[in-house]
């Protein structure tokens, strides 16, 4: 399967920075925009939320900022589900441009599935574990991310 492409957009003139950049947290909205288009390939889009009362919240989030990325240019997502339980889904999205083989940016992911009424943490309904369960197989001849479980810290000399 070619990679799964969530999300496209071109970075307008307010996500720039001074230095003619991309926000930092412009990347986050970009990444989060792919966030809310995957839920709705796994049976969590609007109305399946409003009818079950579950949702999706983000526990943890890394951002690898890569790339520049300027005005205008036009951008896609492309994620990569890492692994899930019945709660939780680990997913990596890659920021991406035409021209430019490398990822622009990284963002790896843990999100978990919520009961709204709780708010607690719930179980993935059969559905979305079955949909889940067929974008893993699709990506299994998909090479591993490779930002993934990346840690901050400074060298020791």
């Amino acid at each position: 399967m070619p990679a799964l492409i969530t999300y496209r957009t071109r970075v307008l003139p307010e996500w720039v920075d001074y230095n003619g950049h991309l926000r930092d947290a412009y990347y986050l909205l970009i990444f989060s925009h792919a966030t809310d288009a995957l839920m709705e390939r796994i049976g969590l889009d609007a109305d399946a939320r409003g009818q079950s009362g579950h949702s999706l919240f983000t526990l943890e989030a890394h951002i690898n900022y890569l790339h520049e990325v300027k005005l205008d240019a036009e951008v896609w997502v492309q994620t990569h589900i890492i692994g899930f339980d019945k709660k939780r889904l680990h997913l990596y999205h890659s920021l991406h441009r035409r021209g430019f083989e490398e990822a622009l940016a990284a963002s790896e992911q843990m999100l978990l599935h919520v009961d709204m009424a709780g708010p607690k943490s719930a179980s993935f309904g059969a559905r979305s574990i079955e949909l889940l369960e067929a974008l893993v197989t699709a990506q299994d001849s998909q090479a591993f991310p490779a930002y993934v479980g990346r840690t901050i810290r400074i060298p020791e000399r």
